[in-house]
């Protein structure tokens, strides 16, 4: 059964992850522009969801420009491995469908963030409610390992810690990250306090990691800004890889 549940996940994951480059080439646009609604030679393109190539020519859809970024299968690799290595350490609980679902989402945000500096809320505000709203009847299945009541909380409190921090220094950290941060809070909540706190402080540590890597390899400076949702959205799944194997 256990060797079953990879499998699937695995597969899922690959399927989720191949969608991916359409929407985050059509996201990744900078804040006052619109969505981008044609390929590089202007070739119109419609729907969220397909291949991440143009019907009409063979120019691909790429969010970091043309022959740049990640090819489009690097997204269904990335995809699979983090749908599988959640069953492994989840298992066969009602939990587990929802970071299944959430985790194609979040691999779309980190790879916006990364791209322009952008978290949109045509993403983190679903994540947000729909997290909070499958747990619900999650934690009514036998077997759920979590709290509904803990997920909420969690939500609001790690929005509220990022909302301080924004206070403190609105130029290194955007309010996409806040939004961003009640879904994440949401999930890390449902195993817990120790859960969240672990969550949280692994984001924070990864960018912490990174961007002192910027500056000691000559590639940032400070006051340099960067992406800190693959950051959070990484220290959000380590911490449900913690809360499922301590469940």
């Amino acid at each position: 059964m256990h060797a079953l549940l990879l499998i699937l996940a695995l597969l899922y994951g690959a399927a989720a992850g191949a969608l991916v480059p359409r929407p985050l080439y059509r996201l990744a646009v900078e804040p006052d522009r619109p969505w981008r609604s044609a390929c590089p030679r202007g070739h119109p393109i419609a729907g969220w969801a397909g291949r991440a190539v143009c019907r009409r020519c063979p120019v691909g859809l790429r969010a970091y420009g043309p022959g740049s970024g990640p090819r489009p299968w690097w997204w269904a690799v990335v995809t699979a491995v983090v749908c599988a290595v959640l069953a492994a350490a989840v298992g066969a609980r009602p939990e587990l469908a929802v970071w299944l679902l959430a985790a194609p989402v979040g691999v779309v945000l980190a790879g916006v963030d990364r791209a322009v500096r952008r978290l949109p809320d045509v993403l983190t505000l679903p994540l947000a409610a729909g997290v909070a709203a499958l747990l619900g009847p999650a934690a009514l299945i036998p077997g759920a390992a979590g709290s509904w009541t803990g997920a909420l909380l969690g939500g609001v409190a790690l929005a509220g810690g990022y909302f301080v921090l924004f206070l403190i220094s609105p130029s290194g950290m955007g309010f996409g990250d806040v939004k961003l941060a009640v879904g994440l809070g949401c999930a890390l909540g449902w195993y817990g306090w120790s859960v969240l706190f672990a969550g949280a402080f692994l984001g924070l540590l990864l960018g912490s990691v990174y961007g002192v890597w910027l500056m000691l390899s000559g590639r940032g400076r400070r006051g340099t800004t960067m992406a800190l949702g693959p950051y959070m959205i990484a220290g959000a799944w380590l911490g449900l890889l913690l809360g499922g194997a301590m469940a």
